[in-house]
This record gives C-alpha cells, structure tokens and sequence, in this order.
C-alpha cells in the first residue's frame, strides 16, 4: 500500500491517543526549533541528572517544586518561590525570570519570542519524563510477543544518554525518540549529530556494535526493527517508556528500519542504517579563534591624553580547539584572547560593550585597569542583542587584564573570555624590533585531551582545577603550526603575556633565551628586573618581557610546568639570521629543540 492511502490512519491513531488520555504535540510545537532554542539553555542545564553543570538539572522538571532537587545550592529567593513546574510556569519564567521570581541567580535574560518558548517546553517535555520518573522504571504493560528469530536486547539504557557515543572503538549508540512531526508519525533522534533530525540516517562501519535505544514519545505502541541485521526491539507503550537493541554489522550498504506496528511504517516511521567500509571521520573544521600574537596596535607616539572609544563584542562560536576537536568558545571579538588594547596613563577611555544576538548567555566585562565598581563590570551586564557602555579614566600606567564577569565567572574566562589592555606611562616603552600579545589559559572538557569531535564543556573539572588542555592564544598549535612568531637576528622582541586563566599559575620561560628586561606584574613604572630565565604570572596577571635574539633557531615558549606541554602548552619563535659560532656552536647536528 502507499503512504497516501494510509494517510488518515495517522489521525486515527492521534485521535485514539488523545482519547486514552496521552499527550500529543501540538502542530504547532516545532521540536527541532525547540531543539535549537535549547542550545540557549544547556549552557548551564543537562536533562540528564548524572550530568552536573551550573544550573540545576532539567531531569524531571514537570511536576517539581523550585528549590527542591538535591544537591544544589540554589537563591533563597528560588527556594522560598515555591513554583510548581509545569508548561505555564516554566513559560512565565522563561519569559522574564527575573521577574517571576525576583532576587533568584538566573543569568539568561529571557525569551520574548512565545514560539520560542513553547518549542522549547515541548522539547524538555519531549525529552524528559515528568516528576522525576526514569524511562527505565516507567511503567511499560508487557509487550506482545516478539517475531521468532530477530536479536533483542531487553535492557533499557538511560533515556537522554548521548547519541551517537562511543565507550570503546567499534561501539556505536544511537537514541531516537517516537512522535509527531512534519505531519506524521517518526522517529527523532536524540543527542549527538542526529539530534532533533527525523528519521535520521544512523551510521556504522563494518565490524561495529550498534547499540539503538527507542523512547516512546507520545504513547502509541512502537518497536524498532532491522530486518537486514535480523534485529528487533520488544514494543514499548506509555509515554517515557524505552527499549534498546544491539546487534553487529558485517556488510556494507544503506539498511532500512522501521516500526513494525501496523501502519506505522507507512505513517512515516522508516529510516535508513548506513553501514560504510571504513569508519567516517566525523566533521572537525571549525573556525580558528586563535588570536595572532602579531596582531595588536602599535606603539602609541607622544602626545597629551585624550578620549578614546573601544568597541567590543562578546559572540559565542565553534571554533577549533585541537586537529580533529572543536570547542565552543564565548569570546570578544571572535578570537581568544580578545583583542590587545592599548591607551596612555591619563586617557579617558569609552567603552561600548555589544552582546551577539545569538548568544545563549549575558557577558560583560572587568577591566583591571579601571577604578570602578567590578572595573566596569557592575554596569557592563549585557543581555543577548543588547549593548551597554562605561567611561573611565585611566589613572595608573601597566599592563592588565580584561575578561568577563558574569557568574559563574571562572566558566566564562575558562571558555575563552580575556584580554589584555596596556596603559603606556607618559612617553611610552623604550623602543623594540617587534612585540608580540600571547596569553595563556585553560579549557576543560568532558572528554579527554586528544579525542577527536565537539568537545562539551566540563564544570566539575573546573571546580576541580583539572583542565584537559592548556593552551596559548586559545587552542593548540596556535603559536606553533597556526601562528609562530618570527623575527631576525640582532633583533629585540617584547612579549606581552598575561593569564587568564582561570586557575592555573604559569612559570612563563623561553627555551634557550634569557630575558634581559622583565617588568614584573606588569608594572611599567617600577625598576625592572635583568637577566631572568623563568617569569612567574599568576591567574588574571601579567608581565613584559624583552629581550634581544643573538642566535638563529627555533625557540619554545612554555610554561615551565612542562607536563602542560604535553596538553597542549608550546609556541614557536623562529629566528632567522646567519649564526655566530662565538655564542654557540654544536658538536653534532642538532636533532630538536631538546624538548
């Protein structure tokens, strides 16, 4: 039969649905928008409850009472509301969380639009059973014999677990979830590259263990069954209710699955299994956030003070972190660190703070060279699309930090918000061939250093101080195969590096060079101290460093804890220039930079 004539039966079965009482979604609730809104969200919330982030968990949200999860430490203003989650008191929240329940930690400014807010209500609902209830003890009556022959698997995995996601190689798991959309009955997949897509293409390699979980969506009775592989779920009814299958690929070729209740696989419910030869490497080109260490204003000449504008903007991106990984960045200006400021003792400096409209988050900004409340940040708390502005002057000469200041503040320097801004004494630094903007920081994922794909971000590695990567100007190889620095023989640099952090302490050092000025702390107007081999900065501190190059070669900028080299931490200077055996000469052909 075709699908045309099995059309009605779709409504049929919503209509015998909703009068057995199961919640339907409504036509105009469009999941996939809601999956995207969610993005918003899921900065600080999980709907997965072993999954800790900033905000509480969203697991079970319908039906429980704010203040009430346990194990965090929620505003008293929260605890004492009292509100009984539900559609319409999540929407009025969503709407204006600062109002509906006043005093309470939300950061996110809200959701104008009613189609946002109602897509993503769907969505959680869509993902989470109400009052807490696991898909694995929801009650699920006894499903009906299956098929002789087809493999089932009767353990039922977590719903929300990520998908696809690997535990070992050669593992593969995907989550779909029944419901409604595009006018039909589908399956949905959840998490990972198949999130919020219908019907989704499900992928493999030969010699792979596929492991399927179905969540039943809506209600309806449903299976899942991959003739071709011989593999077929038990059926699951009651909304929340799951069921997994696994089985092992052995050929190649794209596989049909489907729902094996009657009319459901002409109702929509049918995909595909792509099983190639080979492994597909999943897409990791991102843009590169990472900041040219070249790239900053140059000196500024002599003059009296004057007023200047500074124009920043705080967007949030996927951009490359490693070769096969990427991390989602909140950044100023695009690039970490965000851009090298620069202005004189005396200058009264405006700054205009522009918040993208597509960030999930408020931003704001601390400059540690301002004398104000949060240096600026107390009047700098942009909310997505928004704009805001301080003016200060500029009373005392060095080198300083900038960085955002929106709790919680360590997760938004740690995802790549901070700078530097130099505030030059009156006449200036003395002059130098060439100098360079490089600052060092932090970035903590889920996963471990190395592997390959979107890197999530990871809270508790951060409160515990325990980053998998540590990183120049943002990611790996930065200032290595990205972004050397460079300059020639006889020539002088000044290496501006400060630490953003947002925990670690570095012991900043040039393999085989000698600083021969190092303004400590960033201090230009104290004496500076000559002749050090290793430069000590703390989180949210700086230095300068100068020295003069006598001698070609590749030389490694660390951190002197160098098992960090090791996640990541190392630039390059190139030197080029004729070598003068009086300095050094070797007694072998050199092999490598000794590290």
């Amino acid at each position: 039969m075709t699908r045309r004539i099995f059309a009605p039966l779709l409504f049929v079965v919503l209509a015998i649905a909703s009068l057995a009482g199961v919640i339907v979604p409504a036509a105009a609730q469009d999941l996939p928008h809601g999956r995207d809104v969610f993005r918003k969200c899921a900065a600080c919330h999980a709907v997965d409850p072993n999954v800790k982030k900033v905000g509480p968990s969203l697991y079970g949200v319908f039906g429980r009472t704010s203040g009430t999860l346990p194990g965090f430490n929620y505003s008293k203003s929260m605890r004492d509301a009292a509100v009984v989650w539900d559609e319409k008191t999540i929407d009025q929240y969503l709407a204006k969380p600062r109002d509906f329940v006043p005093g309470n930690k939300m950061i996110f400014a809200g959701l104008s639009a009613e189609k946002d807010r109602a897509d993503v209500i769907a969505y959680i609902r869509s993902l989470v059973p109400a009052g807490g209830q696991t898909a694995q003890n929801a009650p699920t009556p006894p499903a009906p014999p299956a098929a002789p022959g087809p493999k089932t698997a009767p353990a039922a995995p977590q719903a929300g677990a990520p998908s696809p996601a690997s535990s070992y190689e050669g593992q593969v798991k995907y989550t779909l979830r029944s419901g409604i959309a595009e006018g039909r009955m589908v399956y949905i997949g959840v998490g990972g590259d198949i999130d919020g897509q219908v019907n989704p293409d499900l992928k493999a390699a030969i010699g792979d263990s596929v492991l399927v979980t179905v969540i039943n969506g809506e209600g309806a009775e449903h299976d899942i069954f991959f003739p071709d592989q011989n593999a077929k779920s038990p059926r699951v009814v009651g909304r929340g209710a799951s069921t997994s299958i696994a089985f092992n690929v052995t050929k190649a070729g794209s596989f049909v699955y489907y729902c094996t209740v009657a009319g459901h696989r002409a109702a929509g419910m049918e995909g595909k299994l792509v099983v190639n030869e080979k492994r597909e490497a999943p897409p990791t080109s991102r843009p590169s956030i990472a900041r040219d260490p070249a790239d900053l204003p140059g000196p500024i000449a002599k003059r009296a003070p004057m007023n200047l504008k500074i124009e920043l903007e705080t967007v949030e991106l996927e951009g490359q972190l490693a070769d096969g990984a990427t991390f989602t960045y909140w950044t100023f200006n695009r690039t970490v660190p965000g851009p090298f400021l620069r202005a004189r003792v005396g200058d009264t400096i405006e700054v205009h703070l522009k918040n993208d409209h597509d960030s999930a988050m408020i931003h704001s900004v601390d400059f540690h060279a301002t004398t104000g409340p949060g240096g600026g940040a107390a009047a700098l708390q942009v909310d997505p699309g928004g704009s805001k502005w301080i003016k200060f002057k500029a009373l005392q000469p060095g080198l300083f930090v900038y960085h955002c200041a929106t709790p919680m503040v360590a997760q938004h320097i740690a995802n790549g918000m901070y700078g530097m801004i130099l505030i030059e004494p009156e006449g200036g630094l003395p002059k130098v061939d060439h100098e360079f903007y490089v600052m060092q920081g932090e970035i903590y994922t889920e996963s471990a250093f190395g592997l390959k794909g979107s890197q999530e971000f990871s809270v508790s590695k951060m409160l515990d101080e325990r980053p998998e990567y540590v990183v120049f100007n943002g990611a790996v190889g930065s200032l290595t195969a990205a972004h050397p620095l460079r300059a020639k023989v006889g020539e002088t640099v000044r290496i501006f590096f400060g630490v953003g952090g947002p925990n670690l302490t570095s012991s900043f050092h040039v393999i085989g060079e000698i600083f021969d000025q190092v303004y400590s702390y960033g201090s230009v107007t104290s004496p500076t101290i000559k002749d050090v081999q290793t430069v000590t900065v703390a989180p949210g501190g700086a230095t300068i460093v100068e020295f003069k190059l006598n001698y070609p070669g590749r030389y490694l900028l660390v951190d002197h804890a160098l098992s960090r080299l090791e996640r990541g931490l190392v630039g390059f200077l190139v030197v080029d220039g004729p070598a003068d055996k009086s300095i050094f000469e070797a007694g072998s052909p050199m092999t490598g930079g000794g590290h």
